[in-house]
This record gives structure tokens, sequence and C-alpha cells, in this order.
């Protein structure tokens, strides 16, 4: 299991269309091969930030729904209202 930390910040003024276009685009992961769960967070006192946590079965599958046309094709709704490049980290747990 592995979980995929995704950092946004829209445009002010936008968070509206913002959200709506993120339940999209979650919605359809929900039909990915290995998607797990998911959440989005908004950091205190600054709308234009956003968090999205994601859980996948594994790396494989996590890559198949980011490079799927799918994904491309919601983004292409999500990527206006993005003040910058969307930063993504990929955890996983601990092994002791």
């Amino acid at each position: 299991m592995i979980k995929i930390i995704i950092e946004r910040r829209i445009m002010p003024g936008l968070e509206e269309e913002y959200e709506e276009a993120a339940r999209e685009a979650m919605r359809h992961s929900l039909g990915a091969r290995g998607f797990v769960g998911g959440e989005s967070l908004v950091e205190l006192g600054h709308s234009d930030r956003r968090l999205m946590i994601t859980k996948w079965r594994d790396l494989r599958a996590w890559k198949e729904w980011y490079t799927s046309e799918e994904r491309s094709r919601v983004m292409q709704r999500l990527l206006p209202i993005l003040t910058e490049e969307e930063r993504i980290r990929i955890y996983e747990p601990t092994t002791h």
C-alpha cells in the first residue's frame, strides 16, 4: 500500500471551480484499478492551498492512473485553476 500526497495552489477566487473539478477527478479515480481511497484538505487560513491524500494498492496502480488518458482528461479542467505545477510525493509504510 502506498500513499500519494498532492499539493496544489489555486487561483484566489476560484475555490468553488476547483472544488467541482477536484470532486470530478476523485470520482474518476474511484474506478481506477488499485485505488483504495482518498481525501481532500484545505490548509487552515490559506484557502488557495489544497492537499490530496490518496491511497493506492501499489506504485504500479498509481502510475497506471497517473499516465492514463482519463486522468489527463480530468486534469484539463484543474490545470487552468492552479497557480503552479502540482507537487506529488509518494510514501510507503516503513518496514521494521
